[in-house]
């Protein structure tokens, strides 16, 4: 198969600045597509800026969880474009490490505000810019912890079982107006977050981020990472034409994962 043109395609993506996000920015970018990129992070905007320039990428300040922030992003948005082909809802944080008896009311909450409560910000806003254009395609970062569970995460599995659910009920809701809505769970992605969850599980396990490292690793029965760009690839061939059937899928892209423990 050949690889996918975005050519001419308009896609949102947040937090796209780093990790997912920028991967998938610079795959859109590749096949031809505009992007309107957001990230609450300054400097990597910065960075961004000055590392990937090109005429068809916007980027922009936006605190995704900050219903305010992202209302006005797209209304800066609908300055460039009266609609859209695609939206990737990738935010989302880690969340606290322990047992739910310890983990703080406020971390609990602010893990669910910003996995969930900002995805429905962006959708709510995208959604009349995809009927705009006839159809298009939503894709959600959820994880595979929203579809096994994650021990020491409640919070960050309870909000991407949240996604799962969202994304399912959507494609119900927009297949009438070609609007096609997926869910990607990545497994255990090799980068800076990963790193975090590592040094926090093996702290709280009071054992070696080695032994947990490779305790990860082995979750996959081909036994490897999953890498930032095997999102991105997915996600580029979610908005392209060859997609044009897939919607209220959750797809996992993690190495045939048989647990998370």
């Amino acid at each position: 198969m050949a690889i996918q043109s975005l050519k001419n395609k308009k896609i949102v993506i947040s937090a796209g600045a780093s990790g997912i996000g920028l991967a998938t920015t610079k795959i859109c970018l590749e096949r031809g597509a505009t992007v309107f990129v957001s990230d609450i992070n300054e400097k990597l905007i910065n960075k961004l800026k000055k590392n990937l320039r090109n005429k068809k990428l916007f980027i922009y300040h936006c605190d995704a969880s900050n219903e305010n922030d992202v209302n006005d992003l797209f209304f800066k948005i609908k300055k460039k474009t009266p609609k859209i082909d695609a939206l990737i809802n990738n935010v989302g944080i880690a969340g606290p490490t322990g047992t739910i008896e310890k983990l703080s009311s406020f971390d609990w909450e602010n893990t669910l505000k910003v996995n969930v409560i900002s995805h429905f910000y962006f959708t709510k806003n995208a959604i009349p810019l995809l009927k705009k254009n006839k159809g298009g395609s939503i894709i959600n970062l959820s994880s595979g912890a929203g579809i096994m569970g994650f021990p020491l995460r409640s919070p960050y599995a309870a909000s991407k079982w949240a996604i799962v659910g969202v994304t399912k009920t959507l494609a119900m809701e927009l297949g009438k107006f070609k609007i096609r809505v997926n869910a990607i769970c990545p497994g255990t992605i090799k980068g800076d977050r990963m790193v975090r969850v590592i040094r926090d599980k093996a702290k709280f396990l009071k054992t070696s981020k080695k032994s947990i490292e490779k305790e990860f690793i082995s979750m996959a029965s081909m036994n490897s990472w999953i890498y930032e760009d095997d999102i991105a690839q997915m996600c580029s061939f979610l908005i392209s034409k060859d997609a044009e059937r897939i919607s209220g899928q959750i797809i996992g892209v993690d190495g045939n994962a048989t647990r998370l423990d």
